[in-house]
């Protein structure tokens, strides 16, 4: 597996992420942004960071632009979390996808979000090659989220 991580600079975690998620909280999705919250997979507590929620084909992804990250390590032991936007909470279960299957979700996660975070796919745009997207993809965990009803 590989230890892909771009940790976020300080803006980051003190202004952008945390100008998102109150955003989100109060209702108000910022590009189809929701507020993650996951159980830390050491201290059981719940766990939140802002992501965007990929639509593709009616099917739901979370796809971590910055790699491996605790985001992505407490989802892999929770096997699911919260997704909320406003005072709505659904909760789900997370299968992780393949490396191989994440090509078509790279790409249009690229295509919706380059702007916001192409800086952390070393290059590799919506419109590159299919093998380029592939040697990207276990850099960048996904996970297919299935809404519990």
């Amino acid at each position: 597996m590989s230890t892909h991580v771009k940790k976020p600079g300080w803006f980051t975690v003190n202004v952008f992420n945390r100008a998102v998620a109150w955003i989100t909280r109060r209702g108000i999705s910022v590009w189809g942004s929701r507020v993650l919250a996951v159980r830390g997979r050491k201290s059981g507590e719940w766990r939140t960071t802002p992501v965007n929620l990929l639509t593709v084909d009616g099917r739901h992804y979370l796809l971590a632009p910055r790699g491996h990250v605790q985001w992505t390590h407490n989802m892999r032991a929770a096997g699911g979390g919260e997704l909320r936007l406003g005072k709505n909470v659904d909760e789900f279960t997370a299968t992780e996808v393949a490396d191989d299957d994440k090509v078509p979700l790279l790409r249009a996660y690229l295509k919706r979000w380059k702007a916001e975070v192409g800086v952390f796919f070393n290059g590799v745009g919506p419109d590159s090659p299919d093998a380029d997207l592939r040697r990207i993809a276990p850099d960048h965990p996904v996970f297919l989220i299935s809404l519990k009803s």
